[in-house]
């Protein structure tokens, strides 16, 4: 899983952590640090619990690999490759630096992947750091977080959000470690997309992240965050497929395998609980951030309406296709038909709609009423884009930008060529032209093979916007305002104009993004 080639041994640079000595590799010009615990192992006495600090070792400990990751879902084959890292030392980061050392003051850049909370693991090869790093004048750092029912299961005795929990204290491990790589602690950017994108804006309203980060960048944030009452509902069931209560006595003497199994038993049959767990169950979304009042007190987008957000620029955006990746890994693409079409209005859609204890009559019919000559396939992609992607990213910026704080929007619109072209600006697209890692990694086959220069090009453009935002704030367009609403739109040929989801934009307009709970 490690990238790139290491310089002879000669070179390899060192620096001091609060837990002891790590000696990294240089690879093309970066400092690469891989596989440093900020906690504790979360196994053992320690499984469910917060993470707890990481105890010293002695000598100098080598830093070439990436940590084993947490359990994963089976979803694209990650619990295989987890299973390819033995070791319980989930909870590790990874540093790349163009200058280690505590005179450099570079921005750092701390990148928390997506996954559905399900699945995701900081060593993957898209993610690496070395281009951005070296390019951009940036630390980069990258770090697991528990995912599934380790990282978010509502678990009797445990407390909530876990997985938030370990994004902390990688954080906090960044604000007393980072200036020996040559980082500045004051000038930190979180940055993610999807469930990491949903992370950024749950880091947002935490208490707990106060001060951690001075900017924010949340790609394809996922709007779904659970009550209490509707995440417990949805452990029981996971813990029921063992025969378990959900309990930290009971569930921790399970393989940590045998639970990530149990979560997927219960994704893909989610539809059954559909009039108990209400749209989660449509989308088979097991896991997500719980708004329980302490970790977490309110969902993002309440928390930066009463002002959470002021002291932190935030850059924000979407593509403009996000479902239809996820229609074409359902084997639905080209083939939704009007009764599918017309659940996922009813279901998803706005105001008087299933989201709101309606019938769902209301949501479809603004849809069917804003896009005339829409077939039961766009029908189908615009109001899942729009509900799990694209207007909880748009209300984030609204919500700062209305409370006095400062946010950028940007929009993809770049058409991948890869798997024949048909997927558009589709979910996922962003993150191997964020990283310019367009040749490794599964994303990468959305580029196609080559790639073609425009990729290039675009990635060289979207790299010295994020890196220029983490740097001094500015990412290179105005400001988004309730007036004029500008945005970026990356394409082959950029521009900066009206946000181009406008139809989409008052469909939402007056949601509020509510706690999902049970029906």
């Amino acid at each position: 899983m490690t990238a790139g080639m290491s310089e002879p041994s000669g070179s390899r640079p060192e620096v001091r952590v609060a837990g002891g000595a790590v000696r990294g590799l240089r690879e093309a010009g970066v400092s690469v640090f891989r596989g440093i615990p900020f906690a504790e192992p979360p196994v053992g006495g320690l499984r469910f619990a917060a993470p707890r600090p990481v105890r010293g070792w002695d000598g100098v400990r080598t830093a070439a690999s990436f940590g084993p990751p947490p359990p994963q879902g089976g979803h694209f084959g990650m619990d295989v490759l987890a299973r390819e890292v033995v070791g319980d030392d989930w909870l590790t980061v990874n540093v790349w630096s163009p200058e280690p050392g505590p005179g450099a003051g570079l921005p750092v850049m701390v990148w928390i992947q997506g996954g559905a909370y399900t699945i995701g693991m900081s060593g993957l090869p898209e993610y690496d750091g070395g281009r951005l790093a070296r390019e951009g004048g940036v630390v980069v750092v990258t770090f697991n977080y528990r995912v599934g029912l380790e990282g978010f299961g509502q678990i009797e005795g445990a407390p909530a959000n876990r997985g938030l929990l370990d994004q902390v204290a990688a954080l906090e491990w960044v604000r007393d470690n980072i200036r020996a790589f040559g980082g500045d602690p004051d000038r930190v950017t979180v940055f993610g997309q999807s469930a990491g994108g949903g992370s950024v804006a749950a880091l947002l309203a935490m208490p707990r992240a106060t001060g951690l980060f001075c900017r924010a960048v949340a790609q394809s944030v996922q709007g779904t965050f659970f009550s209490p009452e509707l995440a417990a509902d949805i452990t029981t069931a996971c813990a029921a497929e063992l025969g378990l209560r959900p309990t930290v006595e009971e569930m921790s003497t399970v393989d940590p395998a045998r639970l990530s199994a149990a979560g997927d038993a219960v994704g893909a049959k989610m539809e059954q609980w559909a009039d108990r767990w209400g749209p989660v169950a449509h989308r088979s979304i097991t896991f997500s951030p719980v708004v329980e009042g302490d970790v977490l007190p309110v969902t993002p987008w309440q928390a930066l309406a009463d002002g959470a957000g002021r002291g932190i620029e935030l850059l924000v955006g979407h593509t403009r296709d996000e479902q239809r990746l996820l229609t074409a890994l359902d084997g639905l693409l080209g083939q939704v038909t009007p009764e599918q079409a017309e659940t996922a209005l009813r279901v998803f859609g706005p105001g008087g709609s299933a989201l709101d204890g309606d019938d769902g009559g209301d949501g479809a019919r603004r849809y069917r009423d804003a896009f005339p000559a829409a077939g039961p396939d766009e029908l189908h992609e615009l109001v899942q884009s729009d509900w799990v992607f694209r207007m909880p990213s748009l209300h984030l910026a609204q919500a700062q930008s209305e409370a006095g704080g400062r946010a950028h929007v940007y929009e993809l619109t770049w058409s991948a060529p890869g798997m024949g072209g048909v997927l558009g600006a589709c979910h996922g697209l962003d993150v191997p032209l964020v990283f310019g890692n367009l040749d490794r990694g599964q994303p990468a086959a959305l580029i196609g093979e080559g790639p073609p220069p425009e990729a290039a090009e675009l990635s060289a453009r979207m790299r010295a916007a994020w890196t220029g935002f983490a740097t001094n704030g500015d990412p290179g367009w105005p400001a988004y305002e309730a007036e004029r609403r500008l945005v970026r739109l990356f394409d082959t040929r950029p521009s900066v104009t009206t946000y181009p989801e406008e139809a989409s934009r008052r469909i939402w307009q007056d949601h509020t993004f509510p706690v999902l709970r049970l029906l």
